[in-house]
């Protein structure tokens, strides 16, 4: 990719400067929801990718834009496998365990969309963003 002006290159400088940002602090300048997904070998083992898919096609469904799904190594809960990470801006994060199609689903259904806990599969919910 060849850089044409100096307006361009200046982008291109912010927008890395914010993803070095998110990657460092966690820390959002947008009004961004993540969805961390567990993808180590575990993780795959127990079912995450459907849980992945899952997410994705009800986000689509939902025509939620403000959201990311991204993929995470191992988050140190194998025993819990597919585990989920919601980090909504402003909120502490929290981090569910067991996460299967149907979970998922409730997790999109109750928190992100009417700020609702689900007590039963957290498996944590206040600690440093990942």
């Amino acid at each position: 990719m060849a850089i044409k002006s100096l307006d361009e290159l200046r982008k291109i400088r912010e927008a890395s400067a914010k993803k070095v940002n998110l990657r460092e602090t966690g820390n959002s300048s947008e009004d961004i929801i993540e969805v961390l997904i567990g993808m180590a070998t575990c993780g795959i083992a127990a079912g995450a990718r459907e849980t992945l898919n899952t997410f994705i096609d009800e986000i689509d469904k939902k025509d939620i834009k403000n959201i990311r799904v991204i993929q995470v190594g191992c988050m140190g809960y194998c025993h819990s496998e597919p585990t989920v990470q919601v980090n909504i801006p402003g909120n502490s994060p929290v981090l569910y365990g067991n996460v299967d199609e149907k979970m998922a689903i409730d997790i999109i259904e109750k928190h992100i969309l009417n700020n609702e806990l689900l007590d039963e599969n957290i498996l944590i919910k206040t600690f440093e963003k990942a």
